[in-house]
């Protein structure tokens, strides 16, 4: 994979196609305090990530924290 200088990565989520995609997307209910769960992640992120497999092929797990995908 080659991204030019200059161009976005293609896994990256633009504004434009997030202003399309952010309205279709379930709106976010709160936590019950008694069943916290695992801390949910952004969905632009978690979009993002999804692209990245996607392009690339790799493994959930392999999602590279430096780039902002996964859990530190």
């Amino acid at each position: 994979m080659v991204v030019r200088k200059g161009e976005q990565p293609p896994w990256i989520v633009s504004d434009e196609l997030w202003a399309r995609v952010e309205p279709l997307l379930p709106v976010v209910v709160p936590r019950r305090s008694d069943r916290p769960g695992r801390p949910r992640l952004d969905d632009r992120k978690a979009l993002c990530g999804i692209l990245f497999v996607l392009y690339t092929g790799i493994p959930w797990e392999f999602l590279p924290q430096e780039l902002g995908f996964g859990r530190v």
